[in-house]
């Protein structure tokens, strides 16, 4: 209750941390890692920066999948008091550097030889007008199910390879009296589960037109109809409380065998993982249902904010401790995740993550590689916001058909434009 109240005053006052020199050897960090398996894994990196006298000045803003936490950095930038760094999604970074805000960490980079290990498409968020301002953590991937083998192996269940697999193992689930899909009703949730909709519903080249390039005509077409016929389909296997639920509560209710599957990022796996759960024993991690051979992707970067010469090496430190071949192992094996960059063995990973960076790795060779529209990554935050919302009004009964819900799409995206 005091860490709340805490935070709550720091937020009221426009988080005005005093930076003085005897905090030289201080990082403070603004984050939404707030459930089980995020908190052990930004474990990692505290201790890791502990071995380097760096004490650890945490910022936690829980919620929403990092809106709250974006609401609070704004006003902490705006106060002149930026952290050493924040977690931040797609083109955040590239927002604050636009405006100035961000500090320069390309001598780092250059001599760490980053342009060389970090996917392209990752660059894209982490440098800016030639000069890098972020640091990539994590390559996570939304088009994933996760599903409880006890229960899978009860109904009799196989692996569902197209969209109609999936709802014929929905309806086992139903049939056995399991709730057959764990959701959280919240617009980012649910928008996220969109996304891989689309991606199997349309497949790779529809995906990239309409959510990355935002092609008019893929928008309004009868394929992103369709989408929303088949998202619409999926809601119906949902229990009847899913409403405001956390994502990660949906991925307990699938851990204690009271649902069948969840739709989710591969952070969800952070929790299988905190729970001493093993693929192939506790749960498997299957593509979703048509889109295998295609990673959506985010990636949760740290960005650099310009700050003052005596928190300077802290932030150094904090970087390089980040982009390091051992945190990278160390924290996507708690986390979920795979690493940012593409020269770290796969040896330390479980199934689902071997997977994961072999499907990476693949993808992004094959140009099949997507930025996620829900998680940011897709296109700037105010298309990202306008399409969450839509979803989230179709999902709950608002918006009542796909017809409608394509006119408000193309509709919302054009205003956010």
């Amino acid at each position: 209750m005091l860490r709340k109240l805490l935070i709550g005053t720091a937020l009221a006052s426009g988080f005005a941390f005093a930076a003085h020199a005897e905090d030289v050897k201080e990082v403070q960090m603004l984050h939404w890692w707030t459930s089980g398996g995020e908190a052990a894994a930004l474990n990692v990196l505290k201790q890791d920066l502990a071995k380097e006298g760096y004490a650890w000045k945490d910022v936690p803003v829980a919620g929403g999948g990092g809106d709250p936490a974006m609401v609070a950095l704004k006003a902490m930038v705006a106060a002149g008091n930026p952290p050493t760094a924040s977690q931040m999604l797609g083109y955040t970074a590239l927002d604050y550097a636009a405006a100035g805000k961000m500090g320069d960490i390309t001598a780092i980079a250059v001599k760490e030889g980053w342009d060389k290990v970090v996917p392209a498409a990752l660059q894209k968020f982490t440098v800016y007008d030639g000069k890098w301002v972020a640091v990539p953590v994590n390559v996570h991937s939304v088009n994933w199910l996760w599903i409880n083998k006890a229960v899978m192996d009860k109904i009799g269940g196989t692996e569902p390879k197209t969209f109609d697999d999936l709802i014929a193992l929905l309806d086992k689930a139903k049939a056995a009296g399991v709730i057959p899909l764990a959701l959280g009703g919240q617009n980012w949730q649910e928008a996220t589960m969109f996304d891989s909709v689309v991606l199997s519903t349309g497949g790779p080249e529809f995906y990239k037109k309409a959510f990355n390039d935002l092609d008019d005509a893929s928008l309004k077409s009868d394929t992103m109809k369709k989408s929303f016929d088949n998202l619409a389909k999926l809601v119906t296997y949902v229990d009847p409380n899913f409403s405001g639920r956390d994502w990660n509560l949906a991925t307990a209710m699938v851990i204690k065998g009271d649902a069948l599957v969840q739709v989710m990022g591969d952070w969800a796996k952070g929790e299988f993982h905190a729970a001493n759960k093993t693929p192939g024993t506790d749960f498997l991690c299957y593509r979703f249902p048509g889109t295998d051979g295609s990673v959506v992707y985010n990636s949760d970067v740290f960005g650099m904010f310009d700050v003052s010469d005596d928190r300077k090496a802290a932030q150094a430190a904090l970087a390089t401790a980040t982009l390091s071949k051992s945190f990278q192992a160390a924290f996507n094996v708690v986390k979920g995740s795979v690493p940012a960059r593409t020269d770290v063995p796969d040896t330390d990973f479980d199934a689902c993550g071997k997977k994961g960076i072999a499907d990476l790795k693949a993808a992004n060779e094959k140009g099949t590689l997507f930025g996620s529209l829900a998680q940011g990554y897709g296109a700037p935050p105010a298309i990202a916001n306008a399409y969450k919302d839509v979803v989230t009004k179709f999902v709950h009964g608002q918006i009542k058909t796909s017809d409608e819900a394509v006119t408000e799409l193309v509709k919302a995206i054009d205003d956010a434009k």
